[in-house]
């Protein structure tokens, strides 16, 4: 299948080297090491995500043996650290590509499916699920979910397939909350069927349960408070949605006007499907504090596919009469989109952030303590036992440092979090540069598109070391 052989080309060509390695990857790998090590999914005290995406990330971990392969200091043999799960979630994006196709050939023929699993293997916005994140592991639980309860509506043994749809559904909200605003549109499909409220409520018993397991788990470890401080802080975000719709617009204006201009034409022909799809995650992400721009990985899906009906129904209804005129229209913006993100995939931009970390490992031991990215910090900690490797670098907000010399990797997410504490900005005014890391990238104008994609790439960009040696 043409969408499945372009999906597999995007998301597994260069698995680590396009994008880059970004702040909460190494967030999520350590979480996942850390509960391979321990059994325990709930990591030290902060309650921030439930515990599915790193029981997922681990578990392939542990199929692959990831913990016997043999690693050295060079950077590109730390590069490959992040091959595995990167390989996971670029196969997890092709899963995605099929599930769409499925889901749209289902409710509104091949041709609109062929569209949208296409537009969604090729516009270049969805290099973003290749990165190791929570929303590539819960998309195609989501997904899947809607594809099972589109089933139980065709079969005649359809508890079956609601209680499948529901299971999914809720390790999706087990793996992040957002996905709560998805029961809608699962909801509506199982209610529509046979019109039983007893559907819903055998949809919503494992829909509820399994994302119970969470504040359980916090009460047996004797802190549910902390559990709910940690619910409170993830709604208190101030960035504003509008800025992270201009920010999708300004990196992909391809798939944003495809995407909003078929959602437009669903508003106008009252599509639930799409419209509950769609609404109620976008009315979420306006009210709580989930506003950064990886969160609109939820909406790219159903976006592609209201593209692909929007532009499908302009030849069934002959506002482009001409077969020639159509299909060159929809090659143009395959061929475009393909090869626009091409462009961006080629390249090894992570490559920068491997050759830092290797400089670290040559020259530090563990009696410095290394303030970095938990991009960084689990390598150091879990793969090569270094001491003195706090998770990241907003340690010292709340710990003093106690070695003689604190060696600190400055990247761009560093200085984005320097309005956290006073204690970022006195690191880097105390300290002295021993070496810097420039990108290693060729110099593209991210004002120009595809290259506006490099925006959302900004930790592969200047790394800075520096060294800060303690008075006595």
């Amino acid at each position: 299948m043409i969408p499945l052989a372009l999906s597999g080309f995007i998301h597994l060509w260069n698995p680590v080297g396009y994008p880059d390695v970004f702040f909460d990857e190494g967030v999520y790998m350590r979480r996942a090491i850390d509960f391979l090590n321990t059994g325990n999914p709930q990591e030290g005290n902060v309650y921030d995500h439930p515990y599915f995406g790193q029981i997922a990330i681990s578990s392939i971990l542990y199929a692959t043996n990831y913990s016997d392969i043999k690693t050295t200091n060079e950077p590109d043999s730390l590069q490959s650290l992040y091959l595995i799960p990167r390989v996971f979630m670029g196969i997890l994006a092709v899963v995605d590509t099929f599930l769409i196709y499925k889901i749209v050939q289902l409710r509104y023929g091949a041709i609109p499916a062929f569209l949208s699993a296409s537009f969604f293997a090729v516009l270049p916005f969805t290099w973003i699920f290749k990165r190791i994140l929570l929303d590539s592991i819960l998309i195609p639980l989501v997904l899947g979910a809607i594809l099972l309860a589109i089933y139980s509506t065709k079969s005649k043994h359809s508890s079956i397939w609601i209680i499948f749809s529901g299971t999914l559904m809720g390790l999706a909200v087990f793996t992040k909350i957002p996905a709560v605003t998805m029961i809608f549109v699962v909801a509506w499909i199982v209610y529509g069927n046979r019109k039983k409220f007893s559907d819903v409520i055998l949809l919503l018993i494992p829909f509820l349960l399994i994302p119970l397991i969470w504040p359980l788990n916090a009460i047996m470890l004797d802190q549910f408070d902390l559990w709910q401080q940690g619910i409170l802080w993830q709604t208190q975000r101030t960035n504003n949605v509008l800025d992270i719709f201009g920010f999708f617009a300004v990196i992909d204006p391809l798939m944003f006007v495809l995407g909003l201009s078929g959602m437009v034409f669903a508003a106008l022909r009252k599509d639930k499907f799409l419209l509950l799809w769609f609404v109620p995650f976008v009315v979420f992400l306006s009210s709580i504090g989930y506003k950064q721009y990886f969160h609109l990985m939820m909406i790219i899906p159903v976006m592609c596919i209201a593209a692909g009906i929007w532009i499908e129904s302009i030849h069934r209804e002959n506002k482009i009469k001409k077969k020639f005129v159509y299909f060159g229209i929809i090659s143009a913006v395959l061929v475009f989109g393909f090869t626009s993100t091409t462009f961006l995939i080629i390249n090894d931009i992570s490559k920068n952030q491997f050759e830092a970390l290797s400089y670290i490992l040559k020259n530090y031991d563990s009696s410095s303590t290394v303030l970095t990215s938990p991009v960084y910090s689990w390598i150091l900690y879990d793969v090569f036992k270094r001491e003195n490797v706090p998770k990241d670098y907003s340690f010292i907000l709340f710990y003093p440092v106690t070695t003689e010399k604190t060696v600190i990797m400055e990247d761009s997410h560093y200085k984005i979090d320097l309005t956290r504490g006073p204690q970022l900005q006195s690191m880097i005014d105390n300290s002295i540069i021993v070496k810097t890391f420039d990108e290693t990238m060729p110099k593209f104008d991210s004002k120009t598109y595809p290259y506006t994609n490099m925006q959302a790439t900004g930790e592969a960009s200047k790394i800075i070391i520096r060294e800060w040696m303690h008075e006595k």
